[in-house]
């Protein structure tokens, strides 16, 4: 072996990026490892790769039989030359397959939590196979969308969740239902975002039927709900359409608790709302008329305001809380208990309610006042002529 070879590494080194010296280090370990099974010893060896020259030789401790001292003797086969190149030639390829894959590996472990495009290769009941070009991803069945097929050669976006080393290279598991798979597509069809003059604070998915984002902006002149609709919808309908028609819901973020979860759950007219923070719930009223489209089909719009706000949320109409007020006052009877939802109830129109009643029993109270004082005075007047007789 001579300069060529070592060219060559030189070549690999800028070619593939790997390391000359890490390759010449493996390359002496495994040559060692070949002398000692071709050529049996019981002695100490090493062999040594001359950096310059490319020339191999190897050197093991021998005792002088005179003096018994040890020294290190260079013992170079013959014909190791033959045994050295295809020791070579193996470890190389090892090396820069092992260089490519950790390669990959960090390319790919630095975009977790991105999206990629792929292709569709491969599709079964266990998983589906997406070309990302240079390496090979896997979306299992749990990340998949309900209802949607992946046909072979299909160019979809998919949200990286997981990169994992391998022996045979990195494992990229991808999804097409992760959250974040939503804010990334907003932060390429939303300028504004991508610059920082409008945040996404919150998502809430319920993947291939309905979702939630949460926007603010950062700048007094950008209405972050209109930068994310776009003009007559086309930002929000090109993350529609790649999402396969999945319905989104856009509301402006609120750092007050209250406004927040009125805004979540829109398009309900919300007409009151308490959050109670250490129990991490929120009761909410709304509008008898109002009552279904604030929980929602099968309870969707109600969970989804959850997931967004991240809040336990009740949701009455104002019928069953009248209703609840009046079952509490008859089980009360005389005890004079106050009811826990006039305790939560306290809004402006219920205040004026119960001060125009106030008003009402004042004035009813004073009107029968001249009544009750003779019903009174009639019994006393009796008993007067009761003991006159």
């Amino acid at each position: 072996m001579n300069l060529d070879w070592l060219e060559a590494l030189r070549q690999i080194e800028r070619e593939k990026g790997i390391d000359a010296e890490t390759i010449i280090q493996a390359l002496e370990a495994a040559l060692l490892s070949a002398y000692k099974k071709n050529y049996t010893t019981e002695e100490e060896a090493r062999v040594e790769v001359n950096r310059e020259t490319g020339s191999i030789h190897v050197y093991a401790e021998v005792a002088d039989a005179e003096t018994g001292e040890v020294r290190e003797e260079e013992v170079t086969p013959r014909n190791f030359g033959r045994i050295a190149a295809q020791t070579a030639k193996q470890v190389i390829l090892q090396r820069i397959r092992e260089a490519e894959r950790d390669l990959m590996f960090d390319e790919y472990h630095e975009k977790a939590g991105d999206i990629v495009t792929g292709i569709v290769q491969q599709s079964d009941s266990r998983y589906t196979l997406v070309d990302l070009g240079k390496v090979e991803a896997i979306l299992p069945v749990s990340e998949q969308m309900p209802g949607e097929r992946y046909r072979h050669g299909t160019r979809i976006k998919v949200y990286i969740v997981e990169v994992r080393k391998s022996s045979k290279g990195p494992q990229i598991v991808v999804s097409r239902t992760h959250p974040g798979l939503l804010k990334r597509l907003f932060e390429l069809e939303v300028p504004e975002i991508a610059e920082g003059y409008v945040e996404i604070k919150a998502v809430a998915r319920e993947p291939g039927h309905r979702s939630k984002i949460a926007v603010v902006s950062h700048d007094r002149n950008v209405d972050p709900v209109g930068a994310c609709v776009g003009a007559r919808g086309s930002r929000v309908r090109m993350v529609v359409n790649e999402l396969r028609g999945e319905k989104v819901d856009i509301i402006p973020w609120k750092e007050d608790p209250v406004e927040f979860v009125s805004n979540a759950l829109s398009p309900a007219k919300v007409k009151e709302v308490r959050v109670y923070p250490d129990e991490e719930l929120a009761e909410v009223v709304v509008p008898d008329s109002q009552l279904s489209l604030a929980i929602g089909k099968e309870g969707q719009n109600a969970r989804l305001a959850a997931k967004l706000t991240g809040l336990r949320i009740d949701i009455r109409s104002e019928s069953q809380l009248r209703e609840e007020h009046e079952g509490f006052t008859a089980e009360a009877g005389e005890e004079g208990e106050a009811f826990p939802g006039d305790e939560y109830g306290e809004m402006e129109e219920g205040a004026e309610a119960d001060s125009a009643a106030g008003d009402a029993e004042e004035e009813e109270a004073d009107r029968l006042t001249p009544a009750l004082e003779g019903e009174k005075a009639a019994p006393e007047a009796e008993e007067d002529r009761g003991d006159e007789t």
